[in-house]
């Protein structure tokens, strides 16, 4: 397999208000940001949101293509109705992926943090600021886009993408 395969690999937040997603390309060890943005569904009722998740993340994989995808988990906070929304939101985002033709790997928001950060209790602004150094980015950069392009860091750098290389090579 020669070592210049690129792998494009979609990440993403989500949040029955703010999903984010991020984009970004593996080369070996080089990442390189393709897209990031924020899918704002606004406070209308929950079907229509879960509805506009859907149909957004369907896009973003027609316009970039992602071989492989990962998403943050559910976690249990205080509040158990923010839990159940969320998790809602995260079904329709990945409902939003089926026809991807992607492996969608998972990956709990301390997992994130911690490949990315180096702690896992790290802040949002803590995340915001190594994806522009990572990715070598300017200007301001969305927290939830943040967010996504951080899970898709983290499944690079957990070497998920270089077993796929190395299946592809195998099959080849």
């Amino acid at each position: 397999m020669p070592p210049s395969m690129t792998i494009r690999v979609l990440g993403i937040d989500p949040g029955s208000q703010c999903t984010g997603f991020g984009v970004v390309d593996v080369v070996g060890a080089r990442l390189t940001y393709v897209a990031s943005g924020v899918i704002r569904t606004g406070q209308g009722d929950f079907a229509s949101r879960l509805c506009e998740i859907f149909r957004c993340i369907k896009t973003v994989v027609e316009q970039y293509q992602p071989q492989e995808i990962a998403i943050e988990r559910v976690f249990m906070n205080r509040n158990p109705d923010s839990a159940l929304k969320l998790g809602q939101a995260r079904g329709a985002a990945i409902c939003g992926l089926a026809e991807a033709n992607a492996e969608v790997f998972e990956y709990a928001t301390r997992q994130i943090k911690l490949a990315v950060v180096g702690t896992g209790g790290a802040e949002k602004g803590q995340v915001q600021l190594m994806m522009k150094s990572i990715l070598k980015l300017e200007g301001a950069l969305p927290e939830d886009a943040a967010d996504a392009l951080a899970a898709a860091v983290c499944h690079a750098l957990r070497g998920r993408v270089r077993a796929s290389v190395l299946r592809a090579g195998a099959r080849a």
